[in-house]
C-alpha cells in the first residue's frame, strides 16, 4: 500500500458515514422527532430542501473518492 492511499481510505469512508447519516435523517422520522424534543418542531417542513441535495453531495462525494480511491492504490 502506498502512503497515498491511507488519507483516501479514511476520505471515502467518512463519505459513506456521512452519506448514512444523512440518508438516515432523511427517510426516517428521527431527525423530526429530535427536532419536537429540542422544541424546533417548526423547521420541520424545510428539512427536504436541505436533506435531499445533501444526500445527492454525499453520494456524489462518495464516487468521487472512491474513483480516487481506486487510482491511489493502482499506482
Amino acid at each position: 500500500m502506498t502512503p497515498h492511499s491511507t488519507p483516501t481510505k479514511k476520505r471515502f469512508f467518512a463519505a459513506v458515514i456521512g452519506t448514512a447519516l444523512v440518508a438516515l435523517c432523511c427517510f426516517t422520522p428521527l431527525l423530526v422527532i429530535l427536532l419536537g424534543l429540542v422544541g424546533l418542531s417548526a423547521l420541520t417542513p424545510y428539512l427536504d430542501y436541505i436533506l435531499l441535495p445533501a444526500l445527492v453531495l454525499g453520494i456524489l462525494l462518495i464516487w468521487m473518492s472512491y474513483k480516487h480511491y481506486k487510482q491511489s492504490c493502482a499506482i
